[in-house]
């Protein structure tokens, strides 16, 4: 799998989003520090949202291959500027997450995301499961086994993938 770094302000999704493409039980709780997981780095919304540590997020993007930047679909504006994906030498796809909350505009956070400059854009509700799955085949790389072709490894709402 490709390792991807998740990046977006607080409680956009991003440790949701990490526990459900790890297959896990989704439960709160809060990223305090840059957590690295076999193929999925979760830094926390503060780093974006402080200009100072900001930077931070530019250097640990050479340590994936792909980089996903969430926004809610919740969101009444986003904290990304126009062009920012040039800042890493890595693809870098858009996430739209909240996808299944009342009142969630989908369409406006996309618009967001390809005006900072991603070209790929994923919507997902994490706790249901939509949209996990494509982002798991997206990240797939020859050879790899993804979690629903498993047997021994059926996770639920992955399965009908």
């Amino acid at each position: 799998m490709k390792k991807i770094i998740l990046m977006g302000r607080s409680e956009c999704g991003k440790t949701t989003l990490t526990q459900a493409l790890e297959g896990n039980t989704i439960s709160y709780r809060k990223t305090q520090y840059i957590n690295h997981f076999d193929v999925i780095i979760d830094t926390p919304g503060e780093y974006l949202q402080t200009h100072t540590l900001g930077h931070a997020l530019a250097l640990y993007t050479y340590e994936a291959q792909a980089v996903g930047l969430l926004l809610a679909a919740t969101e009444p504006f986003s904290l990304y500027p126009p062009n920012i994906t040039c800042m890493c030498n890595r693809e870098v796809i858009g996430i739209v997450t909240k996808i299944d909350v009342l009142g969630a505009d989908s369409d406006r956070a996309a618009r967001w995301l390809r005006l900072a400059g991603c070209k790929k854009i994923f919507f997902v509700d994490s706790k249901g499961g939509e949209g996990v799955a494509e982002i798991l085949a997206y990240l797939r790389e020859e050879g790899d086994t993804l979690p629903w072709e498993n047997e021994n490894n059926k996770i639920p709402h992955l399965s009908q993938a």
